[in-house]
């Protein structure tokens, strides 16, 4: 197939790019480098650079489906930018799904988020629990959902959106490099590789074992794979939406251990106060897309996603990803 793959240059979308590519599909990533990187392209894909409010001038050339995840995606900035992220990840996706029309592209994968759900009242978390987000990046992607299932109805758009929490690991010489670094592990292995002093760990009075948060982690290549069965699976006139998870999560002071294990290094944790608003377990239940799409997640120890994601960041600087 010929795909069209916004945010190819980022953490996720470069990975899923790389995976087409092996498969065979033809690829054009489509990203404005705000937050990704050119040499996270992978080789053999053609690559635009532009927003996706330009997305018509690309579809125009003719493809068969769109993977999207180009969007904004740090909780805090978007509490303190709310109108950047709604005109960004909704705004945006609006432009792509007219340009999709106009060029009759009716087939899209959505890299959506387990935000969407808020504070869970229980966990696992299933797709057919209450959608109450917390911030404005949550909503924004929640309101794409809904669209989604909209345009299905409307239009007979077939369409999946993937809901996780924590992506990690890295693929080959793909792997995360955030200007901004928000997620724990790789600010975890800053700390082995000397770029911090020490790593926080923001509560140890949770009612969990250990007293930390517990949080849900996939694999990047996991991922990729889930998205290849999401492209398979789209139906015309349908929205399906799956949770991507481990079912049992891994804490806060887990994720540390392993890292100093797989690293050698001591890796400081300081203590501090809990942030406001974060829950003491986050884990999403994959049950749906394994019983539908077949999907189970081949690498589920915490020690082969956090040997993977070491690998990755001793690569130069200017290696493969986000």
């Amino acid at each position: 197939m010929k795909l069209l793959v916004t945010g190819g240059a980022g953490y996720v979308g470069s990975v899923v790019a790389a995976r087409l590519l092996e498969e065979g599909h033809e690829v054009t990533v489509l990203d404005d480098l705000s937050t990704g990187h050119a040499d996270a392209v992978p080789d053999g894909a053609a690559f635009v650079r532009g927003s996706i409010t330009e997305a018509g001038e690309v579809l125009s050339a003719g493809f068969d489906a769109v993977l999207h995840f180009a969007a904004k995606s740090l909780v805090g900035e978007s509490v303190d930018k709310p109108g950047l992220y709604w005109a960004h990840n909704l705004g945006g996706t609006l432009a792509l799904l007219d340009a999709m029309r106009q060029a009759g592209v009716g087939r899209i994968v959505f890299s959506s988020t387990a935000a969407t759900y808020g504070e869970p009242e229980r966990t696992p978390i299933v797709e057919t629990d209450p959608t109450r987000p917390g911030n404005p990046y949550g909503a924004s992607k929640l309101a794409v959902d809904t669209t989604l299932t909209a345009f299905a109805g409307l239009y007979g758009l077939a369409a999946v959106s993937l809901r996780y929490f924590n992506v990690a690991g890295a693929y080959g010489a793909f792997r995360e490099r955030h200007a901004v670094e928000t997620h724990l592990i790789p600010n975890v292995l800053k700390v082995a590789l000397g770029e911090r002093e020490s790593v926080s760990v923001f509560g140890a009075d949770y009612p969990t074992p250990d007293g930390t948060c517990i949080r849900d982690y996939i694999h990047v290549a996991d991922l990729a794979q889930a998205h290849l069965l999401a492209l398979a699976a789209c139906t015309e006139r349908r929205h399906r939406i799956y949770n991507l998870g481990s079912g049992s999560g891994f804490s806060v002071k887990e994720v540390v251990d392993v890292c100093r294990e797989v690293t050698g290094h001591e890796i400081p944790a300081v203590v501090a106060p809990r942030r406001a608003g974060d829950p003491a377990v986050l884990v999403a239940s994959s049950e749906k897309i394994q019983r539908e799409l077949g999907w189970k997640a081949a690498r589920t120890t915490l020690h082969e996603i956090v040997a993977d994601a070491w690998t990755g960041w001793q690569t130069p600087e200017s290696g493969r990803g986000l």
